[in-house]
């Protein structure tokens, strides 16, 4: 199994620390965020990693290298700058991943999720790791019933940043830069977005705050 990890954003809410350094560089109690993605994957016996770059990608590419130092082999998606956004990111590497499900990190995550090998049923297009909803983001984003992400009434979770995606949520669409959000509305319409609840350690390190917090 392959997995992707989202490090070409710009980090607008990070400024000024993501002038000079990209967001995925940035330190949380002594470690890049990017690293800690990586070793967490190769933990779960996931090695073969695609890394999109964008906004200061020449220093994520000198920093990671090929990823033999962290037991991985790194592929790079360049995007360039602005970049595709999530969605047409992820289309943009479609040829990287392959035909089969992969893992999906954003960059700025901080956790203990435990990432393992595992494919989608047949039928299920996204899986969504769902946490309980953060100060910064009360409403939440999606609800969950008997494993099964929708939008409609009840208890809403967040979404994490990580997730598994098959190829064919991409069915259709046209290279340029989109959201994922609406591929993933669709599919949760059409029953094919199913999801899991993680509550362990989870945090978006969006803000300076939030880094300084955890210790960045």
């Amino acid at each position: 199994m392959k997995a992707m990890i989202l490090a070409a954003g710009r980090g607008e809410r990070m400024r000024p620390l993501t002038d000079a350094l990209p967001k995925p560089l940035l330190p949380v109690r002594g470690r890049p965020l990017i690293e800690r993605s990586i070793e967490a994957l190769g933990r779960a016996g996931i090695h073969e990693l695609v890394v999109n770059l964008g906004w200061l990608g020449e220093r994520i590419r000198g920093h990671l290298g090929d990823g033999a130092r962290f037991g991985a082999r790194i592929a790079y998606s360049e995007e360039g700058y602005p970049t595709l956004e999530t969605g047409g990111g992820i289309h943009h590497a479609l040829g990287l991943l392959g035909p089969d499900a992969f893992w999906v990190v954003n960059a700025d995550v901080f956790c203990d999720f435990g990432f393992d090998q595992r494919s989608l049923p047949a039928g299920i297009l996204a899986h969504l790791v769902l946490v309980p909803n953060p100060p910064q983001h009360p409403e939440g984003d999606f609800g969950l019933h008997e494993g099964m992400v929708h939008e409609g009434a009840g208890r809403r979770l967040t979404f994490s940043g990580i997730s598994i995606l098959h190829p064919g949520l991409f069915a259709g669409c046209r290279p340029g830069r989109f959201s994922l959000v609406p591929l993933l509305r669709a599919a949760m319409r059409d029953g094919a977005v199913s999801g899991e609840v993680h509550d362990g350690l989870w945090s978006d390190v969006g803000t300076p705050e939030r880094l300084a917090a955890l210790g960045g």
